[in-house]
């Protein structure tokens, strides 16, 4: 998948530092946070007595808390450093899934999850940064690492969710605080002190960054496409009628799709068709993929298999777009990255809610046909940026500057979901530039 630099040996990949293997688990801890809830939201809705539009706001405090930290979790990381940076966002995992595993309502849930994102957002702001720091074998080997913890997050996440699940919708909440609570003390005491970045960054640089034409597009872009996603995941489980391990094998399942596609299948495609190609062909065959949920909402055969395939098309899509962002923006990556997580996050933030308020209005077949339009307008505003995602795959930028070479096609191929590729790209290119006057 990826170009190695002379340094990057497949060996001394597996070799690391106890720091980067600290930091990696809890990478993984934090990507399960994604789909960890899916299997127990209808047991959280039925227990609670809670509407399902009132339970899928468990999705909408998380990710419209993580969008508006998007603006200052790189001001925070600028100002205190990397390491104090994870270990405050870890923190507040720890307390708020714990918290929220406590809870007793809805409404108690809802608002620790607003507290877990938030320090989510905090915690993969800088954790790649700090893998990429502290990793021996190579840039090209901690980005892999960092991938792979990435992708076995996603596809663990439902899994654990429905395991724990079966003994209570409590378990899945729990564990991630204990799971995370281990990783904090790891990261405490074998992180080494990493000091503070030369350069601080404003808190209005990201909504400045949005100027410009092309980021702005490609982030609305992300946004109707995040509420098609977040539509899929955030209310499919309660008409399928599952019980919580049943929920969990089915989003595993999912899961392993968008890990496979997002590392192997996005980057091969890419060099085979191009960026602005696949992602068309991929939105566009999400858009069916959610018709045909719309059509038959309630056969139960047809919802888990349309649910299962939608893997492949997101996983293509986190990266890709991904990639694009990050070449095309004129701006620093952190930047970039911040801007376009703001607004994308909004989408997938209140996508959920409305379809719950859809269904109770209307009924099943409206919230998934609403999601496979988004899909679709989703390509019509990425073929509105034709010429700039072929830039794009030539290395260039929205003004036609050339971006940094086989280093960042590397980090573009990273499908993260929260920014933290951007800024170890950046310190990345900094100290290969630093080394190179000195040499």
């Amino acid at each position: 998948m990826h170009a190695k630099s002379p340094e990057t040996s497949d060996s001394g990949m597996f070799h690391q530092p106890k720091a980067v293997y600290a930091v990696a688990f809890a990478c993984v801890v934090s990507f399960m946070g994604i789909g960890l809830v899916d299997p127990i939201l209808p047991a959280i809705s039925s227990q609670l007595h809670a509407t399902p539009s009132q339970t899928t706001l468990l999705f909408t405090s998380y990710l419209v808390v993580t969008a508006v930290a998007m603006l200052v979790t790189n001001a925070v990381s600028s100002a205190i450093g990397a390491k104090k940076t994870l270990i405050a966002g870890l923190s507040l995992i720890v307390v708020f899934a714990a918290l929220a595993g406590s809870a007793g309502s809805i409404g108690g849930i809802v608002g620790f999850r607003a507290g877990w994102g938030l320090g989510n957002a905090l915690f993969i702001a800088t954790s790649l940064a700090v893998i990429v720091s502290s990793a021996t074998g190579g840039f090209a080997g901690a980005i892999i690492l960092y991938e792979t913890a990435l992708g076995v997050g996603i596809a663990v996440g439902p899994l654990l969710g429905g395991l724990l699940g079966t003994v209570s919708w409590r378990g899945p909440f729990f564990g991630v605080s204990v799971l995370m609570a281990i990783a904090l003390v790891a990261t405490v005491l074998f992180l080494p002190a990493t000091p503070k970045p030369e350069q601080r960054t404003s808190i209005m640089a990201p909504l400045a960054a949005l100027r410009h034409r092309g980021l702005l597009t490609m982030g609305l872009a992300a946004l109707f496409y995040n509420w098609a996603f977040f539509t899929m995941l955030g209310y499919a489980p309660f008409p399928m009628h599952l019980s919580a391990i049943k929920l969990g094998l089915v989003f595993f399942a999912w899961g392993i799709l968008v890990a496979l596609f997002a590392v192997f299948g996005a980057p091969n495609l890419q060099r085979r068709f191009g960026t602005a190609p696949t992602l068309y062909v991929a939105l566009g065959l999400f858009a069916v993929d959610l018709a045909i949920i719309a059509i038959w909402p309630t056969n139960r055969t047809v919802l888990i298999a349309t649910v299962v395939a939608a893997g492949i098309f997101i996983g293509i899509n986190n990266t890709l777009t991904t990639q694009a962002v990050m070449v095309i923006s004129p701006v620093e990556r952190p930047v970039a990255s911040a801007a376009y997580g703001f607004v994308r996050f909004i989408g997938g933030g209140l996508a959920p809610f409305a379809a719950g308020k859809l269904v109770e209005h209307y009924n099943l077949h409206v919230p998934f046909a609403l999601a496979a339009v988004s899909a679709v307008i989703a390509a019509v505003l990425l073929s509105t940026a034709h010429r700039t995602l072929a830039a794009a795959d030539r290395g260039m930028d929205e003004d036609g500057h050339r971006h940094a070479g086989d280093d960042a096609e590397v980090a573009g191929e990273v499908g993260d979901e929260l920014g933290g590729a951007a800024a170890a790209v950046d310190d990345f290119e900094r100290e290969h530039d630093q080394s190179t006057i000195r040499g």
